[in-house]
């Protein structure tokens, strides 16, 4: 009997050293997303200062695992085996859970989803008590901590409203004082800006950071409660002399110092507090083994008859297994790329200027957005024009915040990134100081949303999304309560009916979703890297632009060429599977030309040579490959149609003809796709001189159809789509020729140092 048991402990273990690793790829934004937005310091740098406190916070954390014993439920209530059941159930929601965020790129709380977990399970097993004991399901009540539940969820949406205003309001007076242009304010301001803000950090520290931390006695932190008022004047005052030190003295931007401190604070805090949030649980199932154990040589209690009160209690964890618990994160840490996705969805929400924005609009930010700006109209039509004509001034961008920047310019700057880290430090530790459950993800997150908004980063052009990534994040929060307190309560239940079988299989599917997650994201990544060519990029001269639009048209020629084949193939085959394939491959395609044609602006902004005649080529050329796509997506997906509607098969002698093209245009493609990789412009001309050939038999073709109806053809639908094919097919070669014409006469006008007037895009009848 015991060997079950034994069994469960060591898939817990593992289960939490799985958690260990996603949780903290998703958390990883809480004190990673100022000092990377900002580029204070080098990536490496700032992995080895939030390494250093995460390291600190773990080790050093007394390891007090109460919100997994007790927080949630009674433990006086459960026996062994149910809570057991409870504990597997968390753990398996808990893995799942944040990789699937994680393999979204969404931050959320590790908090609520564990007190979600716990309470989903713990619910459903006193449902299951309660049923067959009196039946009266009012008890529940004496199982749950509901005061603690009711807590985390208030706590949730003060978290989420209340740091996004002070993130806002603070940053604003920041910009005021500062503007962008602050290296000459922060000679006078910063000693004081500085003592401020690393006196707040201080008292996080002592007050949040500290608080777990094994070696420090209950006595020194009874010595902060009653002498705060006198600690932070003391800091203030220190601090603002160490700041003006460093500023006068060693010539280091306090800024940096700021950002510095506060990454490695609230690093600090993560691994200390959020650290039973992954081995909490399977300890608390190890200690609750332990205390089963002893009682069973004692008196042979079964695990169905001996309650867990035991677990009342405060038991601490072994320093092993926090030095250990500390290592998987620091490694976790260097080497997740999820953390990475993590972080980059906050760092590009919370960018000063554009990126390629991430989320769709939809109506609620729409209105929002709408709203907001009527509103802002609305407050500048009371606003003096003498102050208003400061605070722009104030709110100037400098020009490294423009789009058409380079890879290494930072998202905000160092005021904003000092912002985010202080008032998150000072909101945690007020919630902390009045004992409030708050996540440090939702107050971190949303404290970097409103400054974004306060910094104007979320202009006309690119608020509606933003906010819309806003209302997608905090929604996945709450959602992500409501998936918890589901999934652990669901499993809960199959693992209380399904025995060991049905534990066996949840950690099989744990296991087989994990692996696949990660395939994903690997190939998603891969694919990411495969697509540099579509990148937006700073170009400046004309060699620069030929290389970028070579690339270009290589990397569409080819995909054309690939998709042209299959299509004709599949829909030979009549391959229904392989045609929708294609379909959603054609998407993918569609949207790299629609971004490069949205950073058209961006482009000709940044050209420094011949800008006129260089961005009306650099148009066309876009326009061209943009009339590629539209014909061999309007192939594939009526080809589709097609097959999807379940219309006859295209005759044997149609796909015949069809291959016959398909050959024909594959020679054709290979010799361009090879033109443009070598930048061989000189066989530009020999192609030229073989394309009549390919359309007239196109048109030999058509006239061949329209014989076929007059004779022998019976279906309406096999000959609208044979026309359909040959004539797109027919505009996807002269699309292909027109951009070749043009690329020729461009690369001569450039060899002649002479730009002259190129001709327009040719409609598609």
């Amino acid at each position: 009997m015991e060997d079950i048991y034994i069994v469960m402990l060591v898939a817990l273990f593992a289960l939490a050293i799985t958690d260990l690793v996603v949780g903290v790829s998703n958390d990883a934004i809480n004190f990673l997303n100022s000092a990377i937005g900002s580029r204070a310091f080098s990536l490496r740098n700032i992995l080895i200062v939030a390494s250093l406190g995460v390291a600190v916070g773990a080790i050093f954390s007394s390891g007090i695992m109460e919100v997994a014993r007790k927080g949630i439920f009674m433990p006086g209530q459960f026996y062994f085996e149910e809570i057991m059941i409870i504990f597997m159930a968390v753990m398996i929601t808990d893995v799942l859970l944040l990789d699937f965020f994680n393999s979204l790129g969404l931050p959320t709380s590790t908090t609520v989803s564990i007190v979600f977990e716990l309470l989903g399970a713990a619910v459903f097993m006193a449902a299951i008590k309660i049923y067959r004991d009196s039946g009266n399901f009012a008890d529940i009540l004496t199982y749950i901590n509901t005061e603690k539940a009711t807590e985390i969820i208030v706590g949730i949406l003060l978290a989420v409203v209340i740091a996004f205003l002070l993130g806002a309001i603070v940053q604003y007076i920041s910009r005021l004082i500062f503007s962008f242009q602050y290296e000459k304010k922060i000679k006078y301001a910063g000693a004081i800006f500085g003592g401020f803000s690393l006196t707040a950090i201080l008292y996080f520290i002592l007050l949040k950071g500290l608080k777990t931390v094994s070696f420090v006695s209950d006595e020194f932190l009874e010595f902060v409660n009653l002498n705060t008022v006198y600690i932070l004047l003391g800091g203030l005052v220190l601090f603002t002399i160490i700041s003006q030190v460093l500023m006068s003295v060693l010539k280091f931007n306090i800024l940096k110092a700021i950002v510095l401190v506060g990454t490695f604070s609230l690093a600090l805090a993560f691994a200390g507090n959020d650290l039973v949030n992954f081995i909490g649980v399977p300890i608390a199932a190890w200690q609750s083994f332990e205390l089963w154990q002893t009682a069973y040589q004692a008196s042979g209690a079964m695990p169905g008859e001996f309650l867990m009160t035991g677990l009342a209690g405060e038991v601490s964890t072994p320093p092993l297994l926090l030095v250990l618990a500390g290592g998987v994160m620091v490694v976790t840490l260097w080497f997740s790329s999820k953390a990475r996705s993590v972080v980059e969805t906050g760092v590009n929400l919370s960018r000063q200027g554009d990126t390629t924005e991430r989320f769709s609009a939809n109506f609620l930010s729409r209105a929002i957005v709408r709203y907001s700006v009527f509103f802002g109209e609305v407050v500048g039509t009371v606003t003096p024009t003498v102050i208003r004509k400061k605070i722009e001034e104030k709110f100037k961008h400098p020009k490294s915040f423009s789009r058409a920047k380079k890879e290494d310019t930072p998202a905000f700057d160092l005021v904003r990134a000092s912002v985010n880290l202080v008032v998150a430090s000072i909101l945690i530790s007020i919630g902390t100081s009045l004992k409030l459950p708050l996540s440090t993800t939702y107050v971190t997150f949303m404290v970097a949303m409103g400054t974004s908004l306060a910094d104007r980063a979320w202009d006309r052009e690119s608020a509606v999304y933003r906010v819309a990534g806003v209302v997608n994040v905090v929604g996945g929060w709450f959602v992500t309560a409501l998936v918890a307190f589901s999934a652990a309560a669901i499993f809960a239940a199959v693992i209380n009916f399904g025995g060991i079988v049905a534990t066996a299989i949840l950690i099989g599917l744990a296991i087989f979703m994990i692996t696949r997650n990660v395939v994903l994201h690997t190939r998603k990544e891969k694919e990411k890297k495969k697509k540099q060519p579509f990148q937006k990029k700073d170009i400046s001269t004309i060699n620069e632009m030929i290389i970028d639009t070579s690339e270009n048209i290589s990397d569409v020629i080819k995909g054309v060429n690939k998709m042209y084949s299959k299509t004709i193939d599949n829909l030979g085959l009549y391959d229904k599977s392989k045609l929708k394939k294609n379909k959603k491959a054609i998407k993918k395609l569609e949207k790299e030309i629609d971004e490069l044609k949205g950073n058209v602006f961006y482009f000709i902004k940044s050209m420094q040579e011949n800008t006129l005649e260089s961005s009306r080529f650099y148009i066309l050329i876009l326009d061209y490959l943009q009339d590629m796509v539209q014909s061999i997506g309007f192939i594939t997906r009526n080809s589709y149609n097609h097959v999807n509607n379940n219309h006859k098969n295209l005759k044997f002698n149609q796909i015949r003809d069809l291959k016959s093209v398909d050959s024909k245009t594959q020679v054709l493609f290979d010799d361009i796709e090879e033109i443009f990789n070598t930048q061989a412009f000189d066989r530009i001309d020999q192609v030229l001189a073989e394309k009549q050939q390919l359309l007239d038999e196109v048109s030999e073709l058509v006239e061949k159809q329209i014989r076929r109806i007059r004779t022998s053809e019976t279906s309406p639908k096999n000959s609208e789509l044979y026309f359909g094919l040959l004539l797109e097919t027919k505009d996807l070669v002269t699309s292909t020729m027109n951009l070749l014409e043009l690329y020729r006469e461009f690369n001569l006008a450039v060899e002649t140092t002479m730009f002259p007037k190129m001709p327009g895009p040719k409609s598609k009848g």
